[in-house]
């Protein structure tokens, strides 16, 4: 790989952040803005926060628009690295309001940092890019060359496989540019409670109903487990990237251990209870289709059939250690979501205009 371009971070490196108010990227400002070899920083979101942290320079676009390629191009001017994290999970029952976004809008990133001459990209994948585990096999974790073809029936999965393919071609095509995929695990954290359970549990969850011991039972299904981590440790991975000029490629991240229902149980004081994968998978498509949860049944698929993932390469590579573990990371969750916790920036608000209200009258699922 060609890196002539990268930056030298001893002269004060500029970044740019796409999906910076988001739950990923208000910590990777918080991480480059007390880095000392970054010297300016331009946060790029759909909507703007009111007081945009200290030092950040703030830029309104909605890469569902294609009309923002312009206004990225202008804005990626003079940056050493572009830090792609905007996602658009809802509205779910709009695939193509998702696609628009998440994989024209992707594009439109890399034809701006194309324009724009930009040494180094950075981009957040996801563990849902990968393909599924075989089944039957060892429940070993696997590294970065497992294969990223997603799950193509569940829109999330074959976004975040599509975005990679996106990836391969542009560093086909501009090998001068160094080029960071970070594939994490399920990321949470306290400030992004709120905006979770709009996106993932809808408006019928009550919050005081996660206290422990109030919860009688977790579902056990059959091939459920997952790992999760820190939104801080992975903004301490992308910023590690940046500042190591031989970085490139791919780097699966995930806090330690794997939580299964014994390991909710034990967050939420409650007793794991079998539930066949069927019954779970056909209670949920009701529910999806009853519009009282903003996800359907190919999420829970997906999520059962994920792998697991071996965080090596980034160990050895980056340097990198999580200061969370994965129960840690969901624990904080659980504790957000009981206070209703939330962030400064439009989608990690406590509570959006209108409330759970509003949420039900555009639709369950729809765009926040």
């Amino acid at each position: 790989m060609n890196t002539s371009r990268t930056p030298d971070p001893s002269g004060g490196l500029r970044v740019a952040v796409t999906g910076a108010s988001g739950n990923l990227g208000t910590r990777v400002l918080d991480a480059l803005a007390a880095e000392p070899a970054v010297d300016a920083l331009l946060g790029i979101s759909r909507r703007a926060p009111g007081a945009p942290p200290p030092g950040v320079r703030w830029v309104e676009t909605d890469l569902g628009d294609e009309r923002s390629g312009e206004r990225l191009a202008e804005a990626f001017t003079g940056v050493d690295a572009v830090i792609h994290l905007a996602w658009l999970l809802q509205p779910s029952r709009d695939p193509l309001a998702t696609w628009a976004t998440n994989v024209l809008g992707t594009q439109r990133v890399l034809e701006a940092v194309a324009a724009a001459d930009v040494p180094v990209l950075a981009c957040a994948s996801s563990i849902a890019a990968y393909g599924p585990r075989h089944r039957g096999a060892p429940d070993e974790p696997v590294d970065e060359s497992w294969p990223t073809h997603g799950r193509p029936t569940a829109a999330y999965s074959r976004e975040k496989a599509y975005v990679e393919r996106l990836l391969d071609s542009f560093e086909a095509r501009h090998p001068d540019v160094r080029v960071v995929r970070m594939r994490p695990s399920f990321v949470f954290q306290r400030a992004a409670a709120a905006a979770q359970r709009r996106l993932f549990a809808g408006p019928f969850l009550p919050n005081r109903l996660l206290r422990p011991g109030l919860v009688p039972a977790v579902p056990d299904i059959p091939g459920l487990r997952f790992q999760a981590v820190h939104a801080e440790d992975v903004a301490d991975a992308f910023r590690r990237a940046l500042l190591r000029p031989g970085a490139g490629g791919a780097y699966n991240l995930a806090g330690d251990g794997t939580l299964t229902a014994r390991e909710l149980g034990l967050l939420l004081g409650a007793r794991p209870v079998p539930v066949p994968a069927g019954l779970a998978r056909g209670a949920l498509g009701a529910a999806w289709r009853l519009r009282l949860v903003p996800v359907d049944p190919e999420l829970l698929d997906t999520l059962l059939w994920l792998p697991r993932l071996s965080t090596a390469r980034a160990r050895e590579e980056l340097g990198w250690r999580p200061a969370h573990d994965g129960a840690e990371a969901v624990a904080e969750l659980l504790a957000g979501l009981r206070e209703g916790a939330g962030g400064a920036t439009p989608p990690l608000r406590r509570r959006l205009p209108g409330g759970r209200a509003r949420e039900l009258a555009t639709g369950v699922g729809g765009r926040p």
